[in-house]
């Protein structure tokens, strides 16, 4: 991958996204970090539909960690069966309020550090949380969606997160990474399709390399 042309059309479609997205925006519903820190958890293997139309009823039921540390598990599961993998989201659920209250004061952390301490919170969900919840640009939430339109552009060949998170970082400034990430996001759903790209329609048409269309 030539690194300065990948600089170049990382540069050329920050500018699109910024044009068609004027202000960039989450996709989960939550009115609070640790709101967010459950919405994240929940729509893993899930779309941000189901989890939006499962977290009303919980958030009514168990608003705080305070409330979800001491949850039945049964009902947790029963409230956010719809999400999938329910007992799984439910156990790690309750050991992260335990633990955000036994070691943090019952505050979400805000750095990455300790919220990957958290049950259920890995790289991806950190990100997610330290932008949506604190404005803070620690990275890349690399979903099917970034990773797609990264690798359609030859910004990375990379089929890991991680990785492709990796070589993401040093193409876009800091300070927009998260409203990157989520117009990104945004632009996948609506535009760079996984099946049936609107490629003659999209503002990228002339330097998109279409790797892999």
């Amino acid at each position: 991958m030539d690194n300065i042309r990948a600089q170049d059309r990382a540069e050329r479609m920050l500018k699109i996204l910024q044009a068609r997205y004027p202000v960039a925006r989450g996709f989960l519903k939550a009115e609070n970090p640790w709101q967010l820190l459950v919405a994240t958890q929940l729509s893993a293997q899930c779309t941000d539909e189901r989890v939006n139309s499962v977290t009303p009823a919980l958030f009514s039921r168990l608003p705080t960690a305070q409330a979800m540390a001491v949850a039945d598990a049964s009902e947790l599961e029963a409230l956010i069966r719809p999400t999938g993998f329910y007992r799984n989201k439910a156990r790690n659920l309750i050991g992260a309020a335990r633990r955000v209250l036994e070691f943090y004061g019952g505050e979400v952390p805000k750095d990455m550090e300790n919220l990957l301490s958290l049950p259920g919170v890995a790289r991806k969900s950190a990100n997610v949380i330290l932008y949506g919840a604190y404005g803070i640009n620690a990275g890349f939430a690399v979903d099917t969606h970034v990773g797609r339109i990264a690798r359609r552009l030859d910004l990375t060949r990379q089929q890991d997160p991680v990785r492709v998170e990796k070589d993401l970082l040093p193409l876009f400034p800091r300070e927009e990474w998260g409203a990157t990430n989520h117009r990104m996001v945004s632009f996948g759903r609506e535009v760079c399709k996984a099946r049936g790209p609107l490629c003659k329609n999209c503002e990228a048409n002339a330097f998109c390399p279409r790797i892999g269309v």
